[in-house]
């Protein structure tokens, strides 16, 4: 595949409703290009018999069954609690709020 040009990338930042710098250009430019070169390297790889895959190793379910269980009354759950205010913890105030 050929280089891609700065007219190239221009045309595609003006597609994409982007505006660029003269320097931010020229920065891009060969930075698109590299892009290029790794995309058409993972195509020379990409067969029709490797099957495409998102993982390189199977992946399962690993959460348990969403069961009701026993919980703690308020009481319980603020018994050690070193301050209150009815059924909630009470805590120190940040950054200045009330």
């Amino acid at each position: 595949m050929a280089e891609i040009t700065r007219d190239e990338v221009a045309h595609l930042a003006s597609l994409a409703r982007i505006a660029l710098t003269e320097q931010e250009l020229e920065h891009l430019t060969p930075q698109l290009g590299q892009i290029l070169h790794a995309v058409e390297a993972v195509n020379e790889v990409a067969t029709p018999d490797v099957p495409a895959t998102s993982h390189p190793i199977p992946l399962t379910n690993v959460f348990r069954p969403d069961v009701v269980g026993e919980t703690l009354t308020p009481d319980e759950a603020l018994a050690d609690a070193p301050d209150r205010s009815g059924n909630s913890f009470r805590v120190p105030s940040i950054l200045g709020e009330g």
